[in-house]
């Protein structure tokens, strides 16, 4: 469902990390839609690029690895010396290097938190900065469910994610008296190319899991993002929006 005439986020300018990935492109192009400033990022330049031709102006593209912590420390100033500042903040970017957590390597546990958790929490102490004297700021971070629940083989990212909760939680208790809200977005199964492949009865155990019977949508997670960044979103923050069809009832 289109929510082009609500939540208008007319001018405003957002950094969305991990824009090359098919949640970071939806985020985008609804944002966009709402009217917002896009400033992307990834590794990869030819999908922004893409993005940036079909979507037509008031988007740029800015090439950052957060594994780097060099490109971490630049990218908000690069941002904010190019399009002036910095209202909203999408925590998007994520990976996974899943394994049981007796088999887990050293070099996977920590790769995961840096991009997922450690990189997060520069960019948002890097953007709150300029925030805070604006006295308007939305930082919105996409969690997981398994940052709630749990989830067998994949302890890092599941700490990662629920890392980025709490972090969000205490951050919102920081900054909430000057104008910035900060909430997290935890979404469960989400259709993309890989759950597409599933075998069926992969995907049948899945759903059976899920009370709604079906897998979520990229758009399902950019429309909560859309509302979060928005001026009817004011009076929330520190919160974690469940997106997951029911799986996990919180």
């Amino acid at each position: 469902m289109c929510i082009r005439d609500r939540f208008r986020l007319d001018g405003k300018v957002a950094l969305i990390t991990g824009a090359a990935g098919g949640l970071g492109d939806k985020i985008a192009r609804t944002l966009h839609a709402q009217g917002a400033v896009l400033a992307l990022t990834d590794m990869r330049a030819e999908p922004m690029e893409k993005l940036k031709a079909e979507l037509g102006g008031n988007v740029e593209v800015f090439v950052a690895n957060l594994t780097n912590p060099e490109d971490v420390k630049n990218l908000v100033k690069n941002v904010e010396e190019k399009l002036g500042r910095i209202d909203i903040l999408v925590n998007n970017a994520g990976l996974t290097r899943d394994n049981l957590f007796i088999r887990m390597s050293d070099e996977d546990w920590q790769l995961v938190l840096d991009v997922n958790l450690s990189a997060g929490f520069k960019l948002a102490k890097a953007a709150v900065r300029g925030m805070m004297k604006r006295h308007f700021g939305r930082i919105i971070g996409i969690a997981s469910v398994v940052g709630v629940t749990g989830n067998a083989g994949q302890a890092n990212y599941s700490a990662s994610k629920a890392g980025m909760i709490a972090m969000n939680k205490c951050l919102a208790q920081e900054v909430g008296s000057r104008g910035i809200t900060v909430n997290s977005i935890a979404p469960g199964f989400i259709r993309t190319p890989m759950t597409d492949v599933l075998p069926e009865d992969v995907k049948a155990a899945l759903l059976a899991k899920i009370p709604e019977g079906k897998l979520g949508e990229a758009q399902d997670i950019a429309n909560v993002v859309a509302f979060l960044a928005s001026d009817e979103a004011q009076y929330i923050t520190g919160q974690t929006i469940n997106i997951n069809g029911g799986m996990a009832m919180i």
